[in-house]
């Protein structure tokens, strides 16, 4: 394990808990923080703190490798609408832009990650300190899904994936059977809130892995705020990937769902074309 560890530090708390269990395992975090979307209670747990606007590519070159840095992580999300906003691009930055066909999230990112690599910083896995946080399987909460949420997260797990093959967005909203909400630019929470006001109080939310999930960034994560936006839309089922997804707050998360009587549901590709998903519902 290197003594030193770059951080690309988005939006979120993804980043304050590797930064925090970095410096626990004994290693020293270099971070560079993007202004308007980075908690600034970052600089309390990392020895350097750069902060920057998206675009800056050369900047963080120059952060790194002025501290020596070799391998880094990339974590936390940056709002998608600001991107066209909030952007200073540089010079490394146009170049990179102007060798791609398209600037869906994954391609944006894996030009990114191999960009750094020539200049000899290399990305890591997103989760490499804290396995600990990948969804673990089975049904976390008291209430299970009923036989008819069953279905709509089939049918949410099959859209979701094939909109993660085309690098559109992670997650879908079904209800009755019909696809409600498709998470694209807006985001999860507002897909949610989308897709609640739709469904009439009969709705799932499914969160998966894109087929071809990039595993140093970009992999879905889901938490407590998931839960109070699934509450204010009215949707009582949240569906994610097991071993795939991170999850934060886990333990207030559960109990939390509980008292508002929602269901989690940790699931895989298998547990979907076997029908163990139907074997939870009631």
């Amino acid at each position: 394990m290197p003594k030193k560890i770059g951080l690309i530090a988005g939006n979120g708390q993804f980043p304050l808990l590797f930064a925090q269990t970095a410096r626990q395992k004994g290693l020293e975090v270099y971070a560079v923080a993007y202004q308007g979307e980075t908690d600034p209670t970052l600089v309390e747990h990392v020895v350097a703190l750069e902060w920057l606007y998206l675009g800056q590519i050369k900047k963080i070159i120059k952060f790194f490798r002025s501290n020596d840095i070799k391998d880094a992580v990339m974590l936390g999300g940056v709002t998608k609408t600001k991107m066209f906003t909030n952007v200073r691009p540089d010079i490394k930055a146009v170049a990179l832009l102007a060798t791609m066909r398209h600037t869906h999230d994954d391609a944006i990112l894996r030009a990114f990650a191999e960009l750094l690599a020539s200049e000899g910083v290399q990305i890591q896995a997103s989760t490499f300190l804290l396995p600990e946080l990948l969804a673990p399987a089975g049904n976390w909460t008291r209430r299970k899904p009923s036989r008819t949420e069953t279905e709509d997260i089939r049918l949410g797990w099959e859209i979701a994936k094939e909109i993660g093959r085309l690098d559109i967005g992670q997650c879908v909203v079904t209800g009755g059977g019909t696809v409600l909400a498709v998470e694209a630019i807006e985001g999860t929470d507002a897909a949610i809130a989308r897709g609640g006001a739709l469904s009439k109080g009969q709705a799932v939310v499914v969160k998966v892995c894109k087929p071809n999930q990039d595993t140093r960034f970009d992999i879905p994560a889901v938490g407590l705020n998931t839960i109070e936006t699934m509450q204010q839309a009215k949707i009582r089922t949240l569906a994610i990937e097991s071993g795939k997804a991170v999850v934060f707050d886990r333990e207030t998360m559960i109990r939390t769902a509980d008292r508002y009587g929602m269901t989690i549901i940790a699931l895989n590709d298998d547990d979907i074309r076997n029908g163990h998903a139907h074997e939870n519902g009631s």
